[in-house]
C-alpha cells in the first residue's frame, strides 16, 4: 500500500471516529436537556411552553454542538495559539448564549415564557458546552491521543 493511500484511509477513519463522537455527543446532550426539560415541567414551568418540548430542543441542541464543533476545528486549524484561543472563546461563547435567553425573559415575546423556564434554557446551554467540549478534545486529539 502506498503512503498516499494509508493517509487517506487514515484521514476517512480520523473522520469518522469524529463523526460518531461528536454525534454521541449530541445524542447525550439531547438526552440530558430532555432531563432539564422534565425537571423543569416538573417544577412548574408550562408543559406546552414550545422552546422546552423535545422538538425544539432537540433541534438546536444537536444544530449547537454541530455548530460548536466546525467553530472548534475552523479555530484549531487558523488560530496560531488554538488553545489559548479556545479557552477564551468557549466561556465567552457561551455566555454570549444567554444573551437571547435574557431578551426572552426581558420581552416574553414566547407566550408562556416564565422565569423558570428561561433558567432551564440557560442550564441546557450549559449543558451542551459541557458535554460537547470534552468530546471536541477528544475528536479533535485523533485515535492515538
Amino acid at each position: 500500500m502506498t503512503a498516499t493511500a494509508r493517509l487517506a484511509r487514515s484521514s476517512r477513519s480520523s473522520r469518522t471516529r469524529a463523526a460518531v463522537i461528536v454525534g454521541g455527543a449530541a445524542l447525550i446532550a439531547v438526552a440530558l436537556n430532555a432531563l432539564v426539560s422534565w425537571v423543569a415541567v416538573s417544577w412548574g414551568a408550562p408543559a406546552t411552553y414550545g422552546p422546552l418540548t423535545l422538538p425544539a430542543h432537540g433541534l438546536f441542541t444537536v444544530l449547537g454542538v454541530v455548530g460548536g464543533w466546525v467553530g472548534w476545528m475552523l479555530v484549531r486549524r487558523r488560530a496560531q495559539t488554538p488553545d489559548r484561543m479556545l479557552r477564551l472563546l468557549v466561556p465567552v461563547v457561551t455566555l454570549v448564549s444567554f444573551v437571547p435567553d435574557v431578551l426572552l425573559l426581558a420581552f416574553g415575546f414566547i407566550p408562556g415564557t416564565t422565569t423558570l423556564a428561561v433558567l432551564a434554557l440557560m442550564v441546557m446551554h450549559i449543558v451542551v458546552v459541557a458535554v460537547a467540549v470534552p468530546a471536541y478534545v477528544l475528536a479533535s486529539r485523533g485515535p492515538r491521543g
